[in-house]
């Protein structure tokens, strides 16, 4: 098996890993922080608005799941019109966007997006542009939600 990653921002990183996790085709998923000025940031200093996205690296297998598909599934589960906000989180970290680490990404995901701005009122918010950087979050932050089944999700499951 071939497998193919995808970095995407969401909100509130816990709720998205949940989410990813739970879709066939996704291999593995790590909660981080990316595209931010600064290099190893801590939480603490991301919700102090450092810069960084609440994102999560997604592995997947493109042939069970090509990436058209996890995009559309992403674009449910986001507000891709809410600029730094996602549900009740509010701030920089929260903003939405899909950073690629494979240029052979862009065609699909502009034409992802193109599909998705057709559907909306309002101009799409969701940044598109190459991973510049993305930091592993601290270990408790790693499948939260699994370990902490009541915490806070913008994310119905």
């Amino acid at each position: 098996m071939s497998v193919r990653t995808i970095y995407l921002a969401g909100g509130c990183f816990w709720g998205c890993q949940k989410y990813f996790d739970l879709i066939p085709g996704v291999v593995e998923t790590e909660v981080g922080y990316a595209n931010g000025p600064t290099a190893n940031p801590t939480y603490e200093a991301v919700k102090r608005h450092a810069g960084h996205a609440e994102t999560v690296r997604v592995v997947y297998d493109p042939d069970a799941l090509p990436l058209t598909a996890l995009l559309e599934a992403y674009f449910k589960v986001i507000d891709p019109t809410s600029v730094n906000k996602q549900g009740a989180d509010e701030g920089i970290q929260y903003r939405t966007g899909i950073y690629y680490v494979d240029s052979a990404d862009i065609p699909i995901i502009g034409a992802a997006l193109k599909a998705l701005a057709a559907r909306c009122e309002a101009p799409l918010a969701v940044e598109f542009k190459p991973l510049e950087s993305f930091y592993s979050a601290e270990a408790y932050h790693q499948k939260y939600l699994d370990k902490n089944p009541g915490g806070y999700c913008h994310i119905k499951f």
